[in-house]
């Protein structure tokens, strides 16, 4: 009697749902998956949407608007106040990536996607793409990087 009821109480706990606290426990998951389906939507500034295009801050946060459910702020500069600041040599896929592109630090963001490429929607080019982090100019720029937890 004592193991059906151990053997049903193990059943219903396992049925229950489970909400824990992660940071990117999934390897970026579809946040990346979803970012990559982003790629060659054109740049425009001020941009937040796939239909009318997105700058660097806009793409970012539609993506996580869309695969979080995670609002943030508007601007790279507000961006990089929130989640967790993380060493380059800890990048996971889904963290976001900063630079120096406009004289002064974190005014452009991105998504990291593992291997040192990350994701982003750049003025130069145009375009969503995927550019490698260690090339010469992104290293030059690069101002850090942050997490931003979610929860399952």
């Amino acid at each position: 009697m004592k193991f059906l009821l151990l053997l049903l109480l193990l059943l219903l706990s396992a049925c229950g749902p489970v909400k824990n606290d992660v940071q990117n426990r999934d390897g970026g998951g579809n946040l990346t998956t979803y970012a990559r389906s982003l790629v060659g939507v054109p740049y425009k500034f001020g941009g937040n949407s796939p239909d009318s295009g997105f700058d660097c801050s806009g793409f970012v946060g539609h993506v996580f608007r869309h695969t979080r459910e995670i609002d943030l702020p508007r601007k790279s500069e507000k961006i990089r106040l929130v989640g967790q600041a993380i060493s380059s040599t800890n990048l996971q896929s889904g963290d976001l990536v900063f630079f120096n592109t406009l004289q002064r630090k974190f005014s452009h963001v991105g998504i990291y996607l593992g291997d040192d490429r990350f994701i982003h929607a750049p003025s130069s080019g145009g375009r969503v793409r995927i550019e490698n982090l260690r090339a010469a100019y992104w290293a030059q720029r690069y101002n850090g990087a942050r997490r931003i937890a979610w929860r399952e």
